[in-house]
C-alpha cells in the first residue's frame, strides 16, 4: 500500500513540475473557455498546428479542436474564432472541392471527423466547394467495408473490426449532413451504426463498453467475443460524446432514437462509479490498480457529454454535478499555466496528463492490455482532450461567454 501512495505522489509532483499551477481557481466555466481557447490559439496560431500538427493535414485530432472554436465563435460572436477555422479549410480545400492529402481508398473513418467544420463554413461563406467536399465524405461512408450486420469497419487496414472511436468520427457528420441536406438515408445510418456497435461492444457486467469488437475473432486482442480485452477511458468518451452530438440532428419521431437516449442514461448512471476525486481513469474500470492514472482526455470528454446531456433534458440534472466535479478537479490537478501570456496579458494554460495515442494491431502490436494503456505516451495539450475541455466548459456555463 506504502509503494501505491508513494507511485501516485511521485506521478503527481512530476505532473506539477510540468508548470505552476493555476493561480486563481476560475469560477465561471464560461470565463475559463474564452481563458483557455486562447491558450490554444497562442500555442498553436494556426488551427493545422493543434494536436501538435507538423503539417497541413485533415485530422481528426485537428477537427475536434476546430469544432471547439466554431463552438467559440457561436457562444461569443468574436469572428476571431471563426476566421482560425476558415483559414484552415480554405487551405485544405481547393476550389473544385478536393480535400488535401485525404485519400478515400483506405476508407479510414477518421478522415470523416473533420468534415464536421464545413457545414458551419459553408452556410457561412456559401461556397460550393466544401459542399462538394462534404458529399465526398458521404460517398465513402456509402461504400465503407462492414461486417456482416452493416457496422463500419474503423479502416480498411481494421478488417472486420468496429471501434468506438469510429461513432464518433462518423455517426454526427452522417447525422448533421441527413439533417441539413434531407439525406433520410444519412440519418438512418447514424443511428444504425450506433445500435450496431451497442450490441458489439457492450459489457453487461461492468455496464461498459469494450474498446473495440473483431467480428472475424482472428486478432490476438480479441476474445473468444471478439472483445478487446480492457475499457480504454478515451474510447468510452468517444462513444458518450458522439450519441449526445447524434442527437442534435435525428428527428424525435425517428426510429431508434428512443434506444440512443436509453444507452446515454445507462452510461451516465455507471460511470460515476469509476470516478475518482472528480477524474476518471486511463483504464476505466479499475481506477485503483497499481499503475493506473487520472487521465485528461476521457475526464473532458466525459464533462462534456454530461454537461451537454444534461441541458439537452436527456439525462437528469443530477448529473450536472459530475461534470462539475470534473471541471472542478482538472483546475487542482492537470491545469497549469505556462509563464507565458496571450495577446490580451491573461497567462497561458495547459491542460497536463493526456494520452497521445491509443489504439489496437498495428505494427508495432497494440494488444490492447492494461500494461500497454498505461505505458503509451503522455503529452500536453492534446487536442483530443483541449477541444472537448473547451466544449464541455461552453456547456457548463449559466451565461454568455465573455468576450
Amino acid at each position: 500500500m506504502m509503494r501505491k501512495y508513494l507511485l501516485l505522489f511521485t506521478m503527481l509532483f512530476s505532473w506539477t513540475l510540468a508548470g505552476a499551477q493555476l493561480k486563481t481557481f476560475i469560477s465561471d466555466p464560461g470565463v475559463m473557455a474564452r481563458r483557455f481557447a486562447e491558450s490554444e490559439m497562442t500555442r498553436f496560431p494556426e488551427a493545422w498546428q493543434l494536436d501538435h500538427g507538423k503539417r497541413l493535414f485533415f485530422g481528426y485530432a485537428q477537427g475536434v479542436g476546430c469544432c471547439a472554436m466554431l463552438g467559440m465563435w457561436k457562444a461569443t460572436g468574436d469572428e476571431k474564432y471563426y476566421d482560425y477555422v476558415h483559414r484552415w479549410t480554405d487551405t485544405l480545400v481547393a476550389a473544385d472541392g478536393e480535400i488535401w492529402k485525404y485519400d478515400m481508398a483506405s476508407y479510414n473513418l477518421d478522415f470523416i471527423n473533420s468534415g464536421k467544420t464545413l457545414f458551419d463554413v459553408y452556410a457561412r461563406t456559401g461556397e460550393p466547394k466544401y459542399k462538394t467536399a462534404m458529399q465526398t465524405l458521404r460517398r465513402q461512408l456509402r461504400n465503407q467495408p462492414r461486417t456482416c450486420d452493416g457496422g463500419f469497419w474503423h479502416k480498411l487496414v481494421y478488417q472486420h473490426q468496429m471501434w468506438l472511436d469510429g461513432l464518433y468520427m462518423a455517426s454526427p457528420f452522417l447525422a448533421r449532413y441527413g439533417a441539413e441536406f434531407r439525406d433520410t438515408s444519412a440519418l438512418e445510418e447514424a443511428v444504425l451504426q450506433v445500435q450496431l456497435c451497442h450490441r458489439h461492444t457492450y459489457d453487461t457486467r461492468t455496464g461498459l463498453y469494450f474498446h473495440a469488437w473483431d467480428e472475424s475473432r482472428r486478432q490476438r486482442w480479441a476474445d473468444a467475443d471478439g472483445h478487446s480485452p480492457n475499457f480504454w477511458g478515451r474510447s468510452t468518451g468517444w462513444w458518450f460524446m458522439a450519441m449526445v452530438d447524434i442527437l442534435d440532428w435525428i428527428p424525435v419521431e425517428m426510429a431508434g432514437r428512443d434506444s440512443i437516449v436509453g444507452y446515454i442514461r445507462a452510461l451516465a448512471e455507471v460511470l460515476p462509479r469509476y470516478q475518482r476525486d472528480g477524474l476518471w481513469y486511463q483504464v476505466l474500470d479499475c481506477p485503483d490498480r497499481e499503475g493506473n492514472f487520472p487521465e485528461a482526455s476521457v475526464t473532458t470528454q466525459f464533462m462534456y457529454a454530461y454537461a451537454k446531456a444534461v441541458r439537452k433534458g436527456y439525462i437528469d440534472a443530477r448529473y450536472l454535478q459530475v461534470a462539475r466535479d470534473a471541471y472542478d478537479a482538472l483546475q487542482r490537478t492537470l491545469l497549469v499555466e505556462t509563464g507565458a501570456r496571450t495577446p490580451s496579458g491573461e497567462p497561458v494554460i495547459s491542460l497536463t496528463r493526456c494520452c497521445a495515442v491509443g489504439g489496437l494491431g498495428g505494427n508495432p502490436y497494440r494488444d490492447g492490455s492494461f500494461d500497454y494503456y498505461i505505458h503509451e505516451k503522455m503529452r500536453d495539450n492534446d487536442a483530443k482532450a483541449t477541444g472537448p475541455f473547451i466544449m464541455g466548459c461552453l456547456w457548463l456555463r449559466d451565461s454568455q461567454v465573455p468576450r
